[in-house]
């Protein structure tokens, strides 16, 4: 299977008073580029969550944001702790007889007062283990979202080796026909010039002209690298950097067929093929 390096997951769960959610992002990269954004309370599985990601993800910038929020329906649980209120009577009434015209606490600022209120908390190795979990659910998403990109965008490469091939298989038949118009045309303009061509000298010296025009084995390298894509396509896995260099090669091949071009007709089919090469390689970035 061919994975795009491009991808979007996002997962949570509601846990007692709070919500925890995961969300992972990914886009083209040389390298793996990973950066993890989490809460305080989760700091100690930072290290954890990062090794279980790196195992799962090979190439991307990726992006882990991990959040934590208090839910409403953490309210409906809310209790007021009777010794943390007495504390706070006591403080006061020690205030007021200090201060007989001190103003009292009225509930509201009783209620705000730091630990009056007991709301419900999740233990710190329960919400690790869900913070653990909750990313796991998420790397499971984001691979199947890199998957479907991955099959669309191998698609997209087919194509172009499939108009590649049309392309070859177009000026490949035309090449002897090419490569004796080409001698023909020398052979004219050395009896222009008053030389006769069939001299075993000047035969030589076309022959080895000739030789030098010749495309056959350019067209044939294009054949067989398109041919290692198809395959390497076919094998799956981490493809990107295996794909990125048959590019490389698809462009110096299609270089020297425009280079070595005598013939309109193979010149454009060479045009052509730099463009498709192109529009594979652009593609080609974004897979793993």
């Amino acid at each position: 299977m061919i994975l795009s390096m491009t991808g979007f997951a996002a997962v949570a769960a509601e846990l007692p008073g709070v919500a925890l959610a995961v969300e992972l992002r990914s886009v083209n990269h040389r390298y793996l580029d990973l950066q993890i954004r989490l809460p305080d309370e989760l700091r100690g599985v930072e290290s954890a969550l990062r090794e279980r990601i790196v195992s799962e993800l090979k190439r991307g910038k990726v992006e882990c944001r991990i959040s934590l929020n208090r839910t409403a329906a953490g309210t409906a649980g809310l209790a007021v702790d009777p010794a943390r209120v007495a504390e706070l009577a006591k403080a006061a009434a020690d205030v007021v007889r200090a201060a007989p015209d001190a103003k009292p606490l009225s509930v509201g600022e009783i209620l705000r007062w730091p630990g009056v209120l007991a709301e419900p908390t999740v233990p710190p190795d329960e919400l690790a283990a869900r913070a653990r979990k909750l990313v796991a659910q998420a790397l499971a998403e984001l691979a199947a979202s890199r998957a479907r990109e991955g099959a669309k965008l191998v698609l997209t490469l087919v194509e172009r080796c499939v108009a590649i091939e049309a392309q070859v298989a177009r000026v490949a038949p035309r090449i002897p026909a090419i490569h004796a118009g080409y001698v023909e045309k020398l052979s004219a303009r050395l009896r222009e010039a008053g030389l006769d061509p069939d001299q075993d000298r000047l035969k030589q010296e076309l022959a080895l002209f000739a030789t030098k025009v010749d495309v056959a084995e350019e067209l044939s390298r294009l054949s067989t690298h398109i041919a290692e894509v198809r395959r390497v396509l076919a094998a799956g896995g981490s493809a990107g950097k295996r794909l990125d260099f048959l590019m490389q090669e698809l462009h110096r091949e299609a270089n020297t067929l425009g280079s070595k071009s005598v013939d309109t007709e193979l010149s454009q089919a060479s045009l052509e093929i730099k463009v498709l090469i192109e529009q594979m390689r652009e593609q080609v970035q974004n897979l793993e």
